[in-house]
């Protein structure tokens, strides 16, 4: 009895051992949030940190979403063309853009090229001892270090996403009138007709969800670093590929959630 009580403990153990990664994560996350309204606030670290994951973002994010909405209007406008309604080419790649390919990219780029610098500096920090040691002075690591970058990957790239929208905007349509053919005023007459400003809230509210999620992610994998050098490179590694799959779950929740409660304009 005692032989299979323990086989039983050991395979239950086994079969749990995925999911601890995900509680540790869910309770920095909490950690995080609630430190977020803890004085004093870091100010100036914010500031620095908002400054530098602008400086590594802007330009990629630029670079990213035109060719995403070039993209969007040659799909939409050649299969629109066989349909015959090249006339609402407009309206749908501009609402592809505003609401799903703006916000995914610029958390693309914030989650690679700002969160995985996160991850390097806190998990150099961690070998070091740096962490420990703000913890020994009474200085709590998250308030001082975490809050700042967690909120600046917040910040920025809610504001990325409104410049990465209106350029993916003038990407498609000069894609699609200089290079379809199509006619300008057909663009924004079909785009006038069936966008509202909830498409745009939506987009805003996800690159918010998305910066803080990434933020917290590469916050996560740099301070739970170990193993020196290369358990800082394994964590820059992780922190990027478990954004990107936790930022597609949300970006999936939010836009089922999002045409639930916003019915769609009609003509």
């Amino acid at each position: 009895m005692r032989v299979s009580a323990t086989a039983e403990s050991s395979a239950s153990s086994r079969a749990t051992r995925p999911l601890v990664p995900v509680g540790e994560l869910f309770l920095f996350a909490t950690a995080v949030l609630r430190q977020l309204f803890r004085r004093p606030f870091q100010w100036r670290e914010f500031f620095e940190q908002s400054w530098f994951v602008t400086r590594v973002s802007l330009l990629p994010t630029v670079l990213i979403t035109v060719p995403f909405g070039a993209v969007l209007s040659l799909q939409v406008g050649s299969l629109f063309a066989q349909l015959g309604a090249q006339s609402f080419t407009g309206a749908v790649a501009v609402l592809g853009i505003v609401q799903q390919a703006a916000p995914l990219a610029t958390v693309t780029i914030i989650a690679g090229a700002a969160g995985s610098a996160v991850a390097a500096d806190l998990g150099a920090r961690k070998i070091r001892d740096e962490l420990d040691a703000l913890e020994v002075m009474g200085i709590s690591p998250i308030q001082r270090l975490i809050v700042p970058r967690v909120l600046a990957m917040t910040v920025v790239a809610v504001l990325l996403n409104g410049v990465a929208a209106a350029v993916g905007v003038i990407g498609g349509y000069a894609f699609n009138v200089l290079v379809q053919g199509g006619s300008p005023g057909a663009y924004l007459t079909a785009f006038t007709a069936l966008a509202q400003l909830p498409d745009l809230y939506v987009g805003e509210f996800k690159a918010l969800l998305f910066g803080l999620v990434a933020g917290i992610v590469a916050a996560h994998r740099g301070v739970t670093a170990k193993g020196g050098p290369q358990g800082v490179g394994d964590g820059v590694n992780q922190s990027v590929i478990v954004s990107f799959v936790l930022l597609f779950m949300v970006n999936t929740i939010v836009s089922a959630v999002y045409y639930q409660l916003v019915p769609p304009k009609g003509l």
